[in-house]
This record gives structure tokens, sequence and C-alpha cells, in this order.
């Protein structure tokens, strides 16, 4: 299977992309590679092979969500560079 500029140039407007001229042979020839590549997978024989979500069959492990010892203001203002009435104090950013 081959793929043309036209068809390029089509897939990069659809994808919002801006694609120079001297860039589109160069792609052109990267996308052709990567679909001859997916023909080579095509005709793998995967007679038998059992289709998979994913190889890994390992679940999730959670942990139990409980409140553990929290920060106290005090402490949490303690090394705080800045603070003004019990706040952490910030730089104005804004004009």
């Amino acid at each position: 299977m081959s793929i043309t500029k036209d068809e390029v140039q089509h897939v990069a407007k659809l994808a919002r992309l801006s694609v120079a001229d001297d860039e589109l042979s160069a792609l052109t020839g990267h996308l052709d590679k990567i679909l001859d590549y997916i023909n080579q997978l095509n005709e793998l024989d995967v007679e038998g092979v059992a289709p998979t979500a994913q190889r890994n069959t390992s679940e999730n492990v959670l942990r139990e969500d409980v409140v553990d010892n929290t920060f106290t203001k005090e402490l949490s203002l303690q090394n705080a560079p800045l603070k003004e009435g019990g706040f952490f104090k910030v730089p104005k950013v804004i004009e």
C-alpha cells in the first residue's frame, strides 16, 4: 500500500497541522514505511492466538482511604518564608 502526497495533505488538514511543501515528501515517505510495516503485521498467522486487551493480568491494589496524622496550621507555616494572618503570603504576580 502506498500513500500519496494528496492523502498526507488531507490527513494533515484533518489533524489541523500545517505541513510545508518541503516537508511533505519526507512525511509521505515516513508514513509509507509505517503502512508497509503494518501490512507486514497483517501477514502474520495469528490462528489460535487468543485476543487480549492487555498482557498484564495484575489488578489495581487499593488501600483504605483513612485519615492519618495531618499537619496543623502552625506546623505547615513553620518554614514558610512569608506568612500573614495564618496563611502563606506570596508575591503578587498580576499587575
